[in-house]
């Protein structure tokens, strides 16, 4: 994993941040000065979050984890879908299905649905229905795969978030934070960082700061995940001598050696003499 440095940040426009009269002060601690009455972010203090955030993402993937990234805005929508199909995560960028995650289950029940709904358009009787039915499923069809098609294979509450702009995905931080669902988020100077377990100060309004950021973010993924893969080949290696080399194999007794019997009679015990009668 290249590491996150400072030139590039400022490339890309990250240290750029909002106009002061809309600030929060809580976001104070990383601002490093007001320009022009436009607030710069300390990219000094985004390289140390984003090195913290990116190893505890490398650590979650390493561990079989799911992180889910939310980002419904303009700028990062594309972004976002295209780098988490890379390390085959889950993602949102169309709008947030409200109680995704506190009433998972109704989402599943939803993707269930979206799944028969498959099966009924590749069924061989589907073309003998009417026009009318047939392009009811296949619009239903292609509404449930927008919002919900990238959580397909989400069969479980994700283990994380990582958000883009937590003011516009304020439901779904909201009801990661109830679940005690960890979160990471690019936190601009317009945002809350105490909301979030791991903010990474940047703009979040800029694709080309946006995209600086998550890059790095999923480099540590697919580490994490490469590192996973050698575990588990690793394990495999040492379990097949063991299998080969075992003394005794499963379903087969040990046979004890048996003494050779001998031929010859066994030595009788000498008789007692009798006693004189009397006479």
């Amino acid at each position: 994993m290249n590491e996150l440095k400072f030139e590039e940040l400022l490339e890309a426009g990250c240290h750029f941040g909002h106009l002061k009269r809309k600030w929060n002060p809580k976001m104070a601690p990383y601002i490093f000065k007001e320009h022009n009455g436009i607030h710069v972010i300390d990219l000094q203090k985004t390289i140390a979050k984003a090195d913290e955030a990116a190893a505890a993402l490398k650590q979650m993937a390493k561990s079989g984890k799911k992180v889910l990234f939310v980002a419904t805005k303009k700028q990062a929508k594309d972004v976002v879908a295209e780098m988490a199909k890379t390390v085959d995560m889950p993602f949102v960028t169309e709008r947030w299905p409200g109680g995704m995650l506190t009433n998972f289950q109704t989402i599943r029940k939803a993707v269930k649905k979206m799944n028969s709904l498959d099966n009924l358009m590749h069924d061989k009787d589907f073309n003998n229905i009417s026009k009318r039915e047939r392009l009811q499923v296949q619009r239903e069809r292609a509404k449930l795969d927008k919002n919900l098609g990238s959580i397909a294979d989400l069969t479980r509450l994700p283990s994380a978030l990582f958000v883009i702009d937590i003011n516009k995905e304020h439901i779904a931080v909201a009801e990661a934070r109830r679940l005690n669902i960890p979160t990471f988020a690019l936190v601009d100077t317009n945002t809350n960082p105490e909301l979030i377990d791991f903010p990474i100060p940047a703009n979040d309004d800029a694709s080309k700061s946006i995209a600086c950021i998550l890059k790095y973010m999923v480099e540590a993924i697919q580490e994490g995940l490469n590192e996973r893969a050698l575990d588990k080949d690793a394990q495999a290696e040492e379990e097949a001598p063991v299998a080969e080399n075992a003394e005794e194999r499963p379903g087969e007794r040990k046979t004890r050696a048996r003494r050779p019997r001998t031929s010859e009679p066994k030595a009788e015990a000498p008789k007692a003499e009798e006693a004189p009668k009397a006479e």
